[in-house]
C-alpha cells in the first residue's frame, strides 16, 4: 500500500493512461504463467492499451458458454476488438496435469474429503474440470475451434492459434485465422 500511495502521488500512472478500447483491436486468451506477464506483450510488440488479455490456467476454453468465451464476445461486441488470439505456451503447467494429484493437494491443504465426495455426487465432474492436456498444440487447436464455431461469434472474425516459448518469446503459428477464413470462401 505504501508503494501504491507513492505511485499515485508521483503520478507514475500517467505513462499507462489509455482507454478501455484496445488500440490494436485484438483480444488474447493466454496462460496465467508468470513467465508470460511481460514476455508475451513484448514478444508481440504490445504496449498498455493495445489488447484485451484474458488469462487462465493453460489458455484453455472448456465451454462455449463459460466466462472466457463471454469475455471474448464482450471484447468483440462492446470494446472494438476485431480479432482473437489463443496463445498457449511450451512447458505449460497444465501439460499432463493429473486431477487426482490436484485433489490430493486440495485435501492436504484442508479441503475436507466429504466436500470432494459431495461435488462428485452432485453432478460436478471435478476430475474433468481439473484435467489439463497432453499436447499444447492440440489444446490451442481445440480452444480455437470452440471460438470459431461459437454461434454468437461475429461472422468473418479471424481466430488465430499460437504457441509462445516461455524463455525466448518465439511465437509459432498453429492456425492462421486469415487463412482459415479464406479457405471458407
Amino acid at each position: 500500500m505504501a508503494f501504491n500511495k507513492d505511485f499515485v502521488e508521483n503520478r507514475n500512472y500517467e505513462e499507462y493512461l489509455t482507454t478501455k478500447f484496445p488500440d490494436k483491436r485484438i483480444v488474447i486468451v493466454t496462460c496465467m504463467d508468470a513467465r508470460l506477464t511481460e514476455l508475451l506483450p513484448k514478444a508481440m510488440n504490445l504496449k498498455n492499451g493495445d489488447a484485451k488479455i484474458i488469462k487462465n490456467a493453460g489458455a484453455i476454453l472448456t465451454s462455449p458458454f463459460g466466462n472466457i468465451m463471454r469475455s471474448i464476445l464482450v471484447a468483440l461486441y462492446e470494446l472494438n476488438a476485431h480479432e482473437v488470439f489463443i496463445i498457449g505456451h511450451h512447458e505449460c503447467g497444465m501439460t499432463g496435469i493429473d486431477p487426482n494429484n490436484v485433489v490430493a493437494h486440495m485435501e492436504a491443504r484442508g479441503v475436507e474429503q466429504h466436500v470432494i465426495h459431495t461435488l462428485r455426487h452432485s453432478g460436478i465432474n471435478l476430475f474433468r474440470w481439473l484435467t489439463g492436456f497432453d499436447s499444447v498444440k492440440e489444446s490451442v487447436e481445440n480452444s480455437v475451434e470452440i471460438v470459431r464455431n461459437h454461434p454468437l461469434l461475429p461472422p468473418g472474425t479471424p481466430v488465430h492459434g499460437l504457441i509462445i516459448h516461455p524463455d525466448t518469446g518465439e511465437l509459432e503459428m498453429v492456425t492462421d485465422g486469415y487463412r482459415y477464413l479464406q479457405s471458407r470462401v
